[in-house]
């Protein structure tokens, strides 16, 4: 319908829909294919399924009462980019609001026990270990961060150490925008789990 619409390799089948016509097309379908997908899930049709997601299409936290307790690791990354000046600021002191790295590595850690704060649907954890490493780059001009977070329970720890390093980059920028407003926060990604009954995770 949208190639139809929009100038696709149908247009000399006739003229083409109005636009509201096709949006209302549009909006038709995926309504269809959430209901075809929520009736299908207790049939086994889809091997993956969102779990924070009811038989009738709401969110929901999920129930982890029956999963067993597990020792669980996460482990995440992320970089802030930034000017070679900046990084000098950051290494010899120069910042006006302080310690930019100590600082950070602690709104990191605070950050991990706070994510049932942040994100909705996430489970309030007895968090048993946080580790913030955060190594300066020189090529190209950046800062690394790395958060480890260890648990003993039912449910894993991606989130804390996902919300350690977003946390601990804003920040850094934070700290820094006086003199750099141009920096970037990115490639944060989750990088190892361990534990539970989907077992590891390693990104190549």
């Amino acid at each position: 319908l949208r190639s139809y619409h929009t100038g696709g390799p149908w247009d000399s089948c006739g003229p083409a829909l109005p636009k509201t016509t096709v949006n209302h097309s549009l909006r038709w379908l995926s309504r269809l294919w959430a209901i075809d997908w929520a009736a299908d899930r207790g049939k086994g049709r889809y091997m993956a399924t969102l779990s924070h997601i009811d038989e009738r299409g709401r969110a929901r936290m999920v129930d982890v009462t029956e999963k067993d307790v597990t020792r669980r690791v996460a482990v995440a990354r992320g970089v802030v980019a930034m000017r070679a000046e900046t990084l000098d600021a950051i290494a010899e002191g120069r910042i006006p609001k302080g310690d930019v790295l100590a600082v950070a590595r602690v709104a990191g850690i605070m950050a991990a026990k706070k994510t049932p704060d942040l994100v909705p649907m996430c489970h309030p954890l007895d968090v048993s270990g946080v580790e913030v490493e955060i190594t300066p780059r020189r090529i190209p001009p950046s800062v690394e961060i790395e958060a480890t977070v260890r648990i003993s329970g039912r449910t894993g720890v991606e989130m804390e150490a996902l919300t350690a390093v977003s946390v601990a980059g804003l920040t850094i920028y934070d700290m820094c925008k006086a003199v750099d407003r141009g920096m970037t926060i990115g490639e944060i990604r989750l990088v190892h789990k361990s534990g539970g009954k989907s077992g590891a995770f390693d990104r190549a």
